[in-house]
């Protein structure tokens, strides 16, 4: 496949990098993530209001740009190479999908008139360490005025602080994606306590959201209760390829903040990048960004065949578990070898390394490790092979 932006893509590209270059500088970020909340308001205002990035997927009959993945992904790659601290991914790349794939237009509208207008929101599914729809433990019940959700949700981006709540819950003894619903709710509705919770990454600010028998009315369930099992697990795919794209982009910037260092750097007389130990980790990051931006691109427009309801959406699972795996490893690498081109300085506040370090640990482990994925990847392609194994056997019996 040959990957190429269009004049529109490269467009919006090119403006997403100048902005956040001008908005997400290093001084930005370390205010913004000292902060409890995470992020700064005005440049969320501005990222809604002037450029309109929260509207990128949303169709233009409710006002937005009807735009793809491939765009959200152009956006998400800069995003993570200024490391810039705003709801983005939480609101767009996790609830966006969640309301627009589990609901009919009419009910998830006045929610995503809300993200349009500028409020943040995040998806939480996560009560115990776990793959995809097994880390789902709140359980909800059916009563008279609706439904009673019961839970304790761990490691929600931004959940401390987002404006409107989609969660997770399923029914009392279900495994698996059985009997999972998903529920949309006001964060101010009384029953639900939050706390922030610090992590290693100060630039990502997580939350936790515990309920005790929130009562829901009927059209607080998106859909069908009980039959989003599946529309959960194409949100958190959707959202792996959007992960992956950051850390492209946090790859990239490492890698050009080490080459900028060592060309600064002098020892016997001349730039440390002359010698050729640095010229071959400058080699290997750079051909380990260049793999993982081909993943990743090639997964963004699977991503976009399964949003449009395109032929090649099955493919998801496998694109979305290739990009993440292999970013994963690509971003973690680059950064230490950015750390190690430093040298002891590489550790120190003073410089910015150790907070695109502490980002690449932190976003392999979210949405599933390298290792998780790899593993997923191997039973669908075992999957595939007895299929087709299965197939052939009936061909020569017949």
């Amino acid at each position: 496949m040959e990957f190429r932006f269009t004049e529109e893509q490269q467009m919006i590209r090119e403006t997403a990098a100048g902005f956040f270059a001008d908005r997400s500088t290093s001084a930005a970020v370390r205010e913004a993530m000292a902060t409890e909340r995470g992020y700064d308001l005005s440049l969320w205002r501005q990222i809604c209001e002037d450029l309109y990035l929260q509207a990128i997927t949303l169709p233009e009959s409710l006002g937005g740009m009807g735009l793809g993945y491939v765009e959200l992904i152009a956006v998400m790659e800069q995003m993570g190479r200024h490391l810039v601290c705003a709801p983005y991914f939480s609101t767009v790349c996790q609830t966006v999908p969640a309301l627009q794939l589990a609901a009919a237009e009419e009910q998830a509208s006045p929610w995503l008139e809300r993200i349009l207008g500028g409020a943040t929101a995040t998806l939480g599914w996560i009560g115990q360490e776990a793959p995809g729809c097994d880390a789902v433990t709140a359980t909800f019940q059916a009563n008279e005025q609706g439904y009673c959700l019961s839970g304790d949700y761990q490691l929600v981006v931004d959940g401390h602080s987002a404006e409107i709540l989609v969660l997770a819950g399923r029914t009392p003894g279900s495994i698996g994606r059985e009997g999972i619903s998903l529920f949309v709710v006001d964060a101010a509705a009384e029953g639900i306590k939050r706390y922030w919770t610090p992590t290693l990454d100060q630039t990502r600010h997580l939350g936790r959201i515990q309920l005790d028998r929130l009562e829901l009315s009927v059209d607080a369930c998106l859909g069908e209760a009980g039959q989003a099992g599946a529309v959960l697990e194409q949100v958190l795919q959707l959202a792996t390829v959007a992960l992956a794209a950051e850390q492209v982009g946090a790859a990239q910037q490492v890698q050009d903040l080490a080459v900028q260092y060592t060309n600064e750097r002098e020892q016997f007389g001349r730039p440390i990048a002359s010698f050729q130990a640095i010229k071959h980790k400058a080699a290997d990051m750079m051909l380990r960004t260049e793999v993982a931006r081909s993943a990743c691109y090639y997964a963004a427009c699977i991503a976009d065949e399964a949003w449009q309801g395109g032929e090649l959406a099955a493919e998801l699972p496998e694109a979305a578990a290739i990009a993440k795996s292999y970013c994963s490893d690509a971003c973690f690498r680059n950064a230490g070898e950015a750390l190690q081109m430093h040298g002891g300085v590489g550790f120190t506040w003073e410089y910015d390394v150790h907070l695109y370090f502490k980002r690449a640990k932190a976003s392999e482990l979210m949405l599933g490790a390298a290792s998780e994925h790899l593993e997923s990847l191997a039973g669908l392609l075992l999957d595939n092979d007895q299929s087709a194994h299965s197939n052939q056997t009936k061909g020569a019996a017949a």
